[in-house]
């Protein structure tokens, strides 16, 4: 891409952009009305980028030039486009409607989707109704999900996200759903604190039942269910979101109680398959989970037929691709004004980092150029008081602001100037100006502070955001917010004519601890030296 005349405009363009200043490009009130979009009542508002409208104008080209309207056909159509793995990418087909035709290998798939989605439905009907019953008899009211990476980021981030809807938590009422992920024995000590064996049941999340992490983590909780309650207790305790039914069964799981997905399902993908919606429906319920799909599917369906105009995650990734590769700045700050939404940046960083983070194009050449974000994030105002000095006074980085106009929990104390939530706003709406247009040295001398300090309260200002303004945060919007990153990372992927879609770069880290934990079984169990590995790592490791 980086080859063709409307990458090499780009490049001509940042000039003409490093010339001007935000505080410039804001007085201009056609620009700032022209630089917004919105769908559903969700409002994007990116003025305050570093860019004007021709700047939008010669990205819409290089879309053209990426062929990125048929790369989005391409993905929804089934075609194979994780070409190094020879998959479909069809985390779409999880959401969409019953009635929908979705093809892989000539398939529809979505009739597959639906049997599992119904399959939840009834599981998490008959475990709520209190007729699923433990071992001893009594229902089960708390749920560990097992799982790591993509079986966890995602469900968490939902689950958090929902904790304070007020519909939500009311179907949440008595129930406890908790999440086990890290291999490290302090995370399973944490995930069953003061839960009894009795009411818990357990998912096991796992494609092929043999992820390492997860399986270990699968065993040492099966051995706290069944030191409390017998073997036979597993079968009554124990349910899989896996595809080897051999292994579950060999597990002691009934296969009856396995639920499936599919391999054209990227882990990081896949919080709308059985992986989130599984554990999310016993704690809430199927009726809320089914709102969050039907969010995330107003997405897909915006993203496949709106013009790129008003196309929500086309503009961020074009922007996203500007920004990184143009600009300069490799860095992205997410940053919802809402506690609720505490889990996004991780999810996201996941999400954007392990598709995005390649070196190489699609057909296996070294990119000429920068691609791949580093995300992360906090949510406001906690982060204001954490690493905001640096993204006013030091480094540029790209700030994402989602703010909510109706709070989840809203609270008015009398005699204060303006609601809980007002306060919160108040910052969500000041931080994107303060980054925009700064603060000068004239500024500061009209109000008299010491010739000294002036160097050290100026703020340069030029620093780029955009900001969401979502109507409400309920499990409707919670899928649009998720299915606009995943979109979002996807557009950039393929402007960019990478693989968004598989992660080879987790792999060598694995195969190397295989080596590592060999060496321990044998040094600690028979006294075996250490030996093959680099000086460094053998003195670690003999210390250790």
């Amino acid at each position: 891409i980086s080859d063709t005349d409307q990458w090499k405009a780009l490049q001509a363009h940042v000039g003409a952009i490093h010339k001007t200043h935000l505080r410039d490009l804001m007085a201009d009130a056609d620009r700032c009305k022209a630089m917004t979009a919105e769908f559903e009542g969700i409002y994007l508002d990116y003025a305050r980028q570093q860019a004007t409208t021709e700047t939008i104008d010669k990205l819409f080209k290089l879309a053209e030039a990426a062929k990125l309207k048929e790369k989005i056909e391409k993905m929804f159509n089934g075609d194979k486009i994780n070409s190094t793995e020879n998959r479909s990418v069809l985390h779409v087909a999880l959401r969409a409607p019953r009635d929908a035709v979705i093809n892989s290998d000539g398939v529809n798939v979505v009739p597959e989707v639906w049997a599992v989605i119904d399959k939840i439905k009834q599981f998490s009907e008959t475990f709520r109704s209190g007729s699923w019953v433990g071992a001893t008899g009594k229902p089960l009211t708390n749920v560990v999900s097992v799982g790591i990476g993509g079986s966890f980021l995602g469900p968490l981030f939902v689950h958090t996200a929902l904790q304070t809807d007020p519909e939500a938590a009311e179907s949440a009422k008595g129930r406890q759903l908790r999440f086990l992920a890290n291999v490290d024995p302090v995370d399973v000590a944490r995930s069953i604190k003061n839960l009894d064996p009795e009411t818990t049941l357990v998912v096991i999340v796992s494609k092929t039942f043999t992820t390492a992490e997860t399986m270990l983590n699968a065993r040492t909780i099966k051995e706290w269910i069944v030191s409390s309650l017998g073997p036979q207790a597993v079968s009554k305790h124990m349910i899989a979101v896996s595809t080897n039914l051999k292994l579950v069964k060999e597990f002691g799981i009934d296969p009856n109680n396995a639920f499936g997905f599919w391999d054209w399902v990227g882990g990081r993908y896949s919080v709308c398959s059985a992986v989130g919606v599984l554990p999310l429906s016993l704690q809430y319920g199927f009726p809320i989970v089914q709102k969050f799909l039907e969010g995330a599917s107003s997405i897909d369906n915006h993203f496949r037929t709106s013009s790129f105009e008003k196309n929500l995650p086309v503009l961020l990734g074009l922007l996203s691709v500007w920004n990184v590769s143009f600009l300069g700045y490799p860095a992205r700050a997410i940053l919802p004004y809402s506690q609720a939404l505490e889990k996004l940046a991780p999810h996201i960083q996941q999400l954007s980092m392990e598709s995005n983070g390649k070196g190489v194009s699609i057909d296996g050449v070294r990119l000429p150029y920068e691609a791949g974000e580093i995300d992360f994030g906090e949510p406001g105002t906690n982060g204001q008081h954490s690493f905001y000095q640096l993204i006013h006074q030091g480094r540029v980085i790209p700030c994402d602001f989602i703010g909510v106009i109706k709070s989840q929990q809203p609270v008015y104390l009398k005699g204060e100037t303006v609601s809980n939530h007002d306060e919160l706003m108040s910052n969500f709406f000041a931080q994107p100006d303060a980054l925009a247009y700064g603060k000068t040295p004239e500024q500061l001398r009209s109000e008299n502070v010491s010739e000294n300090l002036i160097p050290h309260k100026t703020f340069q200002g030029n620093r780029p955001s955009l900001s969401f303004l979502l109507s409400s945060l309920s499990a409707y919007e919670i899928g649009q917010l998720l299915a606009i990153y995943e979109h979002r990372i996807a557009v950039q992927g393929f402007i960019w004519g990478i693989n968004s879609f598989d992660q080879w770069g987790v792999e060598l880290g694995k195969s190397l601890a295989s080596q590592v934990r060999k060496q321990l079984h044998a040094s600690r169990m028979e006294g075996k030296p250490v030996e093959g590995f680099n000086p460094s790592s053998a003195s670690l490791l003999a210390r250790y």
